[in-house]
């Protein structure tokens, strides 16, 4: 939980709204209002500090109510303001944490932000890992297996372990679909389908993003459980690391166990990115009733982390802004999730001979095994003998 915290806190790195300090302008000549100067910064998009209209709300109670109405001496400004900035005396018959939230002034940088740098910049990590896949293809081609192959296969994998994987992976790409669709779709299938069939596209991812997202947790777990104990680093993993695992010279094996250094490092951060997109996804799954982010950035701001970079992180949120951050975060993770995964189904795909066969049939080419997981190999040869052994004779 404590990396999980930490994650959480950076993704403000990518909010300009958070990270930059203004100082006060004079607004002596105006009383305190909107000066000339305020109105040309926000022309050329620049912050300007909200606190000098938040702060002046007028006052919500007359002694002249009778005369003037419900209104009493506030006026319509100080109303509007006062609804847009929180601090308005609200009464609804609604019940719910939410319900008396009229105006919610922090959401326009949400809708410019999901909008803007986080789809460009999810858009260039997602394309950037193809054309370096790519480009890797090109160069190095199919990795082979170099040596004679035997005729023999070695049981790489169990049934339920491969269960486990394909409900965690075919759980996966449903909803990386799905998202990517909810996300990009507006802009992107109503041009080419219409906006009533998107309409019934929407929801059906809608309807897939929520119900799948149980098995995706059930196959994190599983594939926790299968997999945690075969995963711990170990020496040899930073011998593999030294000549890349091989993978960009021919002839190259490094030892390795069940997993070599490259595997560790995909397992790893599927568990982290995995269960932090369980997290917000609960969260927005369940609205309001899950806030994660007030009480992160407090823990995050007593480190002193963020004032070292420049950010102020707000310890105070209304239900709304953190269903937002849950939002963004639950986007920022699935981009680097789909990248990551982008390359782990290339390597285990077209891009290795008998990769594959690990997780379709749960065979493998003992040349295979030998060549990419000798230590493994070993091991599996050690145990069938020691099975195979006559017991002595009583």
């Amino acid at each position: 939980m404590p990396v999980l915290r930490l994650l959480l806190c950076l993704i403000c790195l990518s909010l300009p709204a958070w990270a930059q300090e203004q100082a006060t302008p004079d607004r002596s000549a105006t009383g305190g209002a909107t000066t000339l100067e305020d109105i040309l910064a926000r022309q050329r998009g620049e912050k300007v500090d909200p606190t000098y209209r938040s702060s002046e709300t007028g006052s919500q109670e007359s002694p002249y109510e009778a005369q003037l109405g419900i209104r009493g001496g506030a006026s319509d400004s100080d109303i509007y303001r006062a609804l847009r900035y929180g601090s308005a005396d609200v009464t609804v018959s609604a019940r719910g944490p939410a319900a008396d939230v009229i105006i919610q002034d922090s959401g326009m940088w949400w809708v410019t932000f999901r909008t803007g740098p986080l789809r460009e910049y999810g858009t260039y990590a997602l394309g950037g890992m193809v054309v370096v896949l790519l480009l890797f293809y090109l160069l190095r081609g199919k990795i082979r297996i170099d040596g004679e192959k035997t005729g023999r296969t070695v049981t790489r994998f169990t049934d339920f372990e491969r269960f486990g994987h394909w409900l965690f992976a075919g759980s996966f790409l449903v909803l990386a679909v799905s998202g990517l669709i909810t996300l990009y779709g507006r802009d992107f299938l109503i041009p080419l389908i219409g906006k009533e069939a998107f309409a019934t596209v929407a929801l059906a991812c809608k309807w897939l993003h929520n119900n799948i997202a149980w098995a995706f947790m059930l196959g994190l777990v599983i594939v926790t459980l299968n997999w945690i104990a075969h995963n711990i680093p170990n020496r040899h993993d930073l011998k593999w690391l030294a000549v890349g695992g091989g993978l960009f010279s021919k002839g190259s094996h490094p030892p390795a166990k069940k997993f070599n250094a490259g595997q560790k490092i995909i397992f790893w951060l599927c568990i982290l990115l995995g269960v932090s997109i369980s997290l917000s996804g609960l969260s927005l799954l369940f609205p309001f009733e899950m806030p994660m982010f007030a009480k992160t950035f407090a823990l995050a701001n007593a480190t002193g982390l963020p004032q070292m970079m420049g950010l102020t992180l707000s310890e105070t949120m209304g239900p709304h802004q953190e269903m937002q951050f849950a939002q963004l975060w639950h986007i920022i993770v699935a981009f680097a999730f789909i990248t990551i995964i982008i390359a782990h189904i290339y390597l285990g795909s077209v891009g290795m001979e008998g990769a594959f066969d690990a997780m379709g049939t749960g065979e493998v080419e003992e040349q295979w095994a030998r060549e990419h997981h000798s230590l493994w190999l070993d091991e599996v040869k050690s145990a069938e003998a020691t099975q195979g052994k006559p017991t002595p004779a009583e």
